[in-house]
């Protein structure tokens, strides 16, 4: 091994940077070449590569986002696309590349895999959906800027005797909703995993106006369905002709996407992206590098995209216990 190839795919996640700088470095002390691959699996087919050195991974690790940048490619989902992806690779002399990104990445990097390319994956999305690792790069981060913004919306809300509903990432995972919900002190957190019970919501704001509460906060993952209610607006709506009480929305949106990673995602990023290195120094390929009982460990691809992730249902009973 003496070139591998660095690729960030599907969306950012804070956290991104500092993986690759540690990719970047431990290869350097390996006495590797590193291949910077721009834009994803699109920029692979395009060529769209540049030679790195330790100078374009300073002043990184506190960065959100990617110095790599990120897209999405239904080329490379076809043979054709793969076709003119190994043709690049064979051309810059790019022996391994290390992924980092979500399932589809990783379907991706396990593609390249078949056709005799060395891969890795690093897990980084900030939905923390995957199931093979207890936590994913970008999660910590997105967590306390949807902490951060509940304080402010708190704030107002109470200024204003309202409700809010907050709207987080998350369509088939409430992680982030639950996580920032409960650190946040929201009375209600929605998430695609529990059944919603409008009434029950409701019930707990009529409580709270009637003992004094001058706001209420419900904090929604993005994928939650409620009947009677077609997206969090329903949701707004129905409590504000139900219980009179002013109820406003807020999309945080991309927002959870930026700024600068947390000490936890920059620990993880470190470990994980070291790691990935010395696997594929090893020989080793299509294998995801995560996180299982506080410690690094790897797994093969092909199963890591299967195994589901598991709902706390723990600390959604102890939000639900806290916030009455």
């Amino acid at each position: 091994m003496k070139t591998i190839g660095i690729l960030t795919s599907g969306g950012d996640a804070p956290g991104m940077n500092a993986a690759i700088r540690a990719i970047a470095r431990t290869a350097f002390a390996n006495g590797l070449r590193v291949k910077g691959i721009r834009n994803g699996y699109d920029g692979l087919i395009k060529g769209d590569i540049y030679e790195m050195n330790v100078s374009s991974v300073a002043d990184i690790i506190h960065k959100g986002g990617t110095i790599l940048g990120s897209a999405r490619s239904t080329e490379f989902k076809t043979p054709e696309g793969q076709k003119k992806a190994l043709e690049v690779i064979k051309e810059y002399g790019i022996e391994g590349i290390i992924v980092l990104g979500g399932d589809g990445s990783f379907m991706g990097a396990n593609a390249l895999h078949l056709h005799g390319i060395k891969t890795m994956g690093v897990p980084c999305t900030i939905d923390n959906d995957m199931g093979y690792t207890e936590e994913t790069i970008g999660f910590n981060t997105a967590v306390e800027t949807v902490v951060e913004a509940i304080g402010k919306i708190r704030d107002t809300s109470s200024s204003h005797g309202r409700g809010n509903v907050i709207e987080v990432m998350g369509r088939s995972c409430g992680d982030i909703a639950l996580y920032a919900g409960l650190c946040g002190g929201a009375e209600s957190i929605l998430v695609p995993e529990i059944p919603v019970d409008m009434k029950q919501i409701i019930e707990k704001v009529i409580r709270g106006r009637k003992r004094g509460k001058l706001h209420h906060i419900i904090v929604v993952a993005e994928g939650v369905k409620a009947e009677g209610c077609n997206d969090s607006y329903g949701i707004a709506k129905m409590i504000d002709e139900q219980t009179g009480v002013e109820t406003k929305v807020t999309i945080l949106g991309h927002v959870q996407r930026g700024g600068t990673p947390s000490v936890q995602d920059r620990l993880i990023a470190n470990q994980l992206g070291t790691r990935a290195v010395e696997l594929i120094i090893e020989g080793k390929s299509s294998l995801a590098v995560g996180i299982k009982d506080g410690k690094v460990y790897s797994l093969p691809i092909t199963e890591a995209v299967q195994m589901k992730r598991q709902f706390n249902t723990e600390l959604y009973t102890i939000a639900s216990i806290l916030s009455n």
